[in-house]
C-alpha cells in the first residue's frame, strides 16, 4: 500500500525519460503535427479504456489489474512527454510570453485538479462514481485539445511568427549553410548541452527538491490540532494545505514571471536562489510529520509553520522553475530553439525522476 505512489511515479518517470531521447532524435525528422497530435490520440484511446474500466468489477484479478494500471500510466505518460516537449519545442520558436503562458496553463491545470480533488472529498458518496467523472473530463479534455491544436494554423498571429522564424533562417550566407544542411537530422547536441548546461542544472535541482517535499512529504503532515476532531484538522487539512495552497502558490509564481525576469539567465543570483531552496527539505522534515519513526522532534508545532512553508516552495518552484524554463531555448541561435526547449524538458523530467526516487528514501528514514 505504501509503496503504491513510488511504482506510479517510477512508472511515470523512466518511460518518460526514454520518449524524451526520443523526441530530440525526432526533432527535425518527424513534424512537430504528427507528434503532437499522434500522442494525443493515444491518450485518448488509453483514457477511454480506463474510463470503461471503472466500472468493470476487477476483484477478481488484481494483480492483472494493477498491471494493467501500471501500463496504462506508462503509455498515458510516455505519450503526454513526447506531447509536452513538443508543444513546449514549438513554442521555443514563439516569442516568450507564449512560453510563459504555456507554463502558467500547466499550473492551472494542476489547481484546477486540486479544486477538483475538493470537492470531490466534500460530495463524492460512491468511488467509482467520482472516478469515472475525473476521467470523463480527461476524455473531452483530449478532445478539446486536439480540436484547439488543429485550428492553431488557422491563427493569423502564428502564421506570422513562423513565417518570421522561416525568413530569418532562409539567407543562405556561408555561416548558415551548416545548419540549413543539419536541419534535416538530429540537432547537435552538445553545443545545446553546454549553453543549456547551468541553467539545466538550475531546472534540475529546482523540481528535484519540489518533488521531494511534495506530494509525499506535505501531504503526510497532520494538523497539530488533529485530536479536536474538527473538520479542518482531520478530513480537509492535507488537500487544502498542501494540494491547493501548493498549486495556487505554484501558479502564481510561474504568472510573476510574465512581469518581474529578475535573475538574467547569465546571473550568479540564479543558480544561488535554486541552491537556497535545500532549506525548505529540513523546514517540512521537522514540521508535523507523522507517522515518525526516526526523527522524533517537531520544531515547527503550529499550523500556520507548514502553510507559509508549502507557499513559499510553490511560489519559489513557480518563479525560478518558469525563469530557467524559458530561459533554456533563448540562449541558444534561433534554428536550435526547439531542440533546446526539449533539452530542457529532459533536465525537468530528470529532477522529477530523481527527486521522487530520492523521496522514497526520505520517507523512510523519518
Amino acid at each position: 500500500g505504501d509503496f503504491f505512489e513510488s511504482y506510479i511515479s517510477i512508472a511515470s518517470t523512466v518511460p518518460s525519460v526514454l520518449c524524451l531521447i526520443g523526441n530530440f532524435l525526432l526533432v527535425n525528422k518527424v513534424p512537430a503535427s504528427v507528434r503532437i497530435l499522434s500522442s494525443l490520440f493515444v491518450m485518448l484511446a488509453v483514457f477511454l479504456v480506463i474510463t470503461v474500466l471503472v466500472k468493470v468489477d476487477t476483484s477478481a484479478w488484481t494483480t492483472g489489474f494493477f498491471a494493467l494500471t501500471i501500463g496504462c500510466v506508462v503509455v498515458v505518460s510516455s505519450a503526454s512527454t513526447v506531447f509536452a516537449s513538443s508543444i513546449f519545442g514549438l513554442s521555443s520558436c514563439f516569442p516568450m510570453k507564449n512560453l510563459q503562458a504555456l507554463i502558467s496553463g500547466q499550473a492551472m491545470g494542476g489547481t484546477i485538479s486540486a479544486v477538483a480533488s475538493l470537492i470531490d472529498l466534500a460530495a463524492a458518496a460512491d468511488v467509482t462514481d467520482s472516478a469515472l467523472a475525473y476521467f470523463l473530463t480527461a476524455d473531452i479534455f483530449i478532445v478539446i485539445c486536439v480540436m484547439v491544436y488543429l485550428l492553431l494554423p488557422r491563427l493569423e498571429y502564428s502564421r506570422c511568427v513562423h513565417h518570421s522564424v522561416e525568413d530569418e533562417a532562409e539567407p543562405g550566407g556561408t555561416a548558415n549553410t551548416p545548419f540549413l544542411a543539419k536541419s534535416t537530422g538530429i540537432p547537435p547536441l552538445c553545443p545545446i548541452l553546454q549553453k543549456t548546461a547551468l541553467l539545466g542544472f538550475c531546472l534540475f535541482y529546482v523540481f528535484f527538491i519540489s518533488i521531494i517535499i511534495f506530494p509525499s512529504l506535505s501531504s503526510n503532515i497532520e494538523s497539530v490540532s488533529k485530536s479536536s476532531g474538527s473538520l479542518w484538522s482531520t478530513k480537509y487539512f492535507a488537500p487544502l494545505t498542501s494540494f491547493l495552497l501548493y498549486n495556487l502558490a505554484d501558479w502564481c509564481g510561474r504568472q510573476i514571471t510574465a512581469w518581474i525576469q529578475v535573475p538574467g539567465p547569465k546571473s550568479k543570483l540564479l543558480p544561488v536562489l535554486v541552491l537556497l531552496r535545500t532549506v525548505f527539505l529540513p523546514l517540512f522534515i521537522l514540521s508535523n510529520y507523522q507517522p515518525r519513526a526516526h526523527i522524533q522532534t517537531v520544531l515547527f508545532n503550529r499550523d500556520v509553520y507548514p502553510v507559509v512553508f508549502t507557499v513559499l516552495l510553490g511560489l519559489s518552484n513557480g518563479y525560478l522553475g518558469t525563469l530557467v524554463i524559458i530561459y533554456g531555448p533563448k540562449i541558444v541561435p534561433k534554428e536550435l530553439a526547439e531542440a533546446a526547449g526539449v533539452v530542457m524538458t529532459f533536465y525537468l523530467m530528470l529532477g522529477l525522476a530523481v527527486g521522487s526516487a530520492c523521496s522514497v528514501l526520505i520517507v523512510h528514514l523519518m
